[in-house]
Parts: structure tokens; C-alpha cells; sequence
């Protein structure tokens, strides 16, 4: 062999290990879950059910393992379930919900504080079942959130400390804690939270954040606070969305508008329904119960392929817009991690066959899934 050909060979071979390398490097950094890709962006989270955090859905722990590093706890940090009777707390599963977070390094969300829903009944009554005066009220709930977050002091990094207490039209919800203490509950929340734990972040939460004027009556509420030097950290958007409401164009708005009073924006409780709703913009209100017809329910044997696509793209124009904001967005949690045990196939309308999560009723990914992290790894080039 000639020189030549000698160093023609050698630049060929050369050439080829080094291309070899590249791709193969390239493909170890390539993201194949949904943490590793958006871990540069945000947290992607997930609420657990019982099943899950007592350890009996273990296919479901594997795929929150694999592709999840926030957790909230669906309902067993609610007010009903963790102090049922006065003085009387169980925390059980809570205590299984945070080992489970802090075993697997996840970012631990606290689900809620004060609720007017899922609250027990004694909270505001006395023993003739009268309405307690606001001096009782002020100390339950004390009890209550200082007992509650006290024990998780420095394992929950955050607690949704009032949840869904303005209404559409902006004004206030006239729950029992508002009758009873006026405004002065969310403050009373935020301050008890603070001291229990001055170190965890503390946020607020509601529904149908996109409507003009349940906007306008949160940043009211968040800034008054703010005046009075309360402690507010986050504002916690919840995602229960359709495939066609609300616009794109109204929920950045409320990013927006959140986002410049100065506190971390998350986009919590994140599904998206595909099957037909009777009423338009009522979020997550639990107490409608509407009644079953066949009409409500037209996907019980799967999806037709042009609504599954509509899903995928309605799920990834709304994660290209947390992408934009995400100098402004701190987590993004979907509601449940499969479709079989969401709570969309149970409300408004009992018995129905709903699709609105990132994983289906056998634990498998989506397509939805791959296009995301393929969609975050483009846009990180």
C-alpha cells in the first residue's frame, strides 16, 4: 500500500471512530423521562392517590420514580382525613406520602392547609352546633396548620396553604371561613404556616385562573397580603382544562399578571378532559354532580385517532408555553399519573371513560411523552 492510500485509510478510519463517538455521546445525552428533560426548566410533579402511597400500585411508583420529581398528595393531607375529630390527627399516610418523597429526592408539595371543601364539620361549629365565634375558628386553625406543618418541617418544601377561596367574578367565596373571620382567614393561614415552618414556601391555589375576573380578584387578594407583609411565595394555577378552553391567550395573561406581582407561578393539578362538558368555565368546582347519559360518554372503547391527536397537541401548545415562561414558572403537576385513576372519569358525570393525563390505563407513555422531551431538547440547542 502506497502512501497515499495509507493516510486515506487512516483519515477514513479516524474519521469514522470519531463520528461514532459523537453519536454515541450525543445518545447517552439525549433525556428519555420527563425530570431529565425539564430539569433545567421546572419540576414536573404528579399527585399520588392511596394505591399509590400505600405501595399497592406499584406500576404506577415506577413510572412516578422514572419520570417525576415533585409529588403532592391528593387528598390524604386534607383537613377531613387528617384531623377528622378535634385533636384527634392521623398521619399515617401523610407520614408514608413525605418518606416516600424524601426517599426518592423528589420536591414535596403539601395539599391543602384550609380548604372550605373535604373540611370536617366540627371545625366551625361549637357543641349546640352553632357557628363558633372567630376567636375559636382563629385557634383550630392554628392548631391545625401548626400541628400539621410543624411535623414536616424542613422534609415538605411547599404547602398550598388556602385553596380556591375567589370565584369567578373575582369577589370572595362565601365559605364558612369567611363568614366566620371575613378576609382575614387567608391572612391568619399564611401567617400560622410561616411560623410553623419559616423556611418552607408557602402558595395559594385555585381554578379557572384564566378567567378575567377570578384574575383580577387574586391579585387583589395577593397584594393586600403583600401590603400587610405576609409571607406569600407562589400561585398555584390549576389545570383543569379542556381541549378548546380556556385560550392560550388568557392563560398567559394570568402568568403574566402573577408572575409580575413578584412570586413563583405553578401550574398545579394539570388535566386535560376530552370528553363533552354540559357547562363551560366551572373548573373544579367537586360539589356539581351532573346526571349520566350516554351522550357524555362516546369514548368508552378508546378514542377516535382524531381526538387522540387533538389531546397531543393541545397538551404540547400548552407546554411550549410554560417553555416560554419558564423564567416564571417554578413547577408544572399533572393531576394523577394515569388515566384510569383520574378523577375526571368520576366528575361531573359519574361512570364516564375520560383520557386526560400524560400516561394511559396500562402505565404506558403517550405519544404526547417522547414529543415533549424531544420539543424541551430542541429548544435547549
Amino acid at each position: 500500500m502506497n502512501t497515499k492510500n495509507l493516510f486515506a485509510l487512516l483519515f477514513f478510519t479516524l474519521s469514522s471512530f470519531l463520528l461514532n463517538s459523537c453519536q454515541s455521546q450525543q445518545a447517552e445525552n439525549t433525556p428519555t423521562t420527563l425530570k431529565d428533560a425539564f430539569k433545567d426548566y421546572f419540576y414536573i410533579g404528579t399527585a399520588l392517590n392511596n394505591g399509590q402511597i400505600n405501595g399497592t400500585n406499584t406500576q404506577a411508583l415506577e413510572v412516578i420514580k422514572e419520570h417525576f420529581n415533585s409529588i403532592v398528595a391528593e387528598n390524604i393531607m386534607k383537613s377531613e382525613q387528617i384531623q377528622p375529630r378535634e385533636g384527634e390527627f392521623n398521619f399515617s399516610m401523610a407520614d408514608r406520602f413525605v418518606d416516600f418523597g424524601t426517599e426518592n429526592n423528589m420536591h414535596i408539595v403539601g395539599h391543602t392547609l384550609i380548604w372550605h371543601s373535604q373540611a370536617p364539620a366540627w371545625f366551625f361549629i361549637d357543641e349546640n352546633g352553632n357557628d363558633v365565634s372567630p376567636e375559636v375558628l382563629t385557634e383550630r386553625m392554628r392548631t391545625h396548620i401548626s400541628t400539621l406543618v410543624g411535623r414536616y418541617k424542613g422534609r415538605v418544601h411547599g404547602w398550598d396553604v388556602v385553596n380556591e377561596c375567589i370565584v369567578d367574578d373575582g369577589s370572595w367565596r362565601n365559605s364558612k371561613f369567611y363568614q366566620i373571620l371575613g378576609e382575614d382567614f387567608v391572612k391568619l393561614a399564611f401567617q400560622f404556616a410561616a411560623e410553623a415552618d419559616p423556611d418552607a414556601e408557602l402558595y395559594y391555589n385555585d381554578y379557572s385562573m384564566a378567567l378575567p375576573g377570578r384574575r383580577e380578584g387574586v391579585i387583589n387578594m395577593v397584594k393586600n397580603l403583600q401590603q400587610q407583609g405576609i409571607k406569600i411565595d407562589g400561585i398555584g394555577m390549576q389545570g383543569h382544562l379542556g381541549l378548546d378552553h380556556p385560550s392560550l391567550e388568557d392563560y398567559e395573561k394570568s402568568i403574566l399578571a402573577f408572575s409580575d406581582l413578584g412570586v413563583k407561578v405553578m401550574i398545579t393539578e394539570l388535566d386535560i378532559s376530552v370528553l363533552p362538558f354540559p357547562r363551560r368555565n366551572v373548573g373544579a368546582d367537586i360539589s356539581l354532580n351532573i346526571e349520566y347519559n350516554t351522550e357524555l360518554n362516546p369514548y368508552v372503547d378508546g378514542l377516535t385517532e382524531e381526538v387522540a391527536t387533538q389531546l397531543h397537541d393541545r397538551y404540547l401548545e400548552l407546554f411550549q408555553l410554560f417553555i416560554k415562561h419558564k423564567d416564571k414558572i417554578s413547577r408544572v403537576t399533572t393531576w394523577g399519573t394515569d388515566d384510569g385513576m383520574s378523577w375526571k372519569n368520576n366528575w361531573p358525570v359519574r361512570g364516564r371513560t375520560d383520557y386526560p393525563l400524560l400516561f394511559d390505563r396500562d402505565y404506558q407513555p403517550k405519544p404526547i411523552v417522547n414529543t415533549l422531551i424531544k420539543e424541551v431538547t430542541e429548544n435547549k440547542k
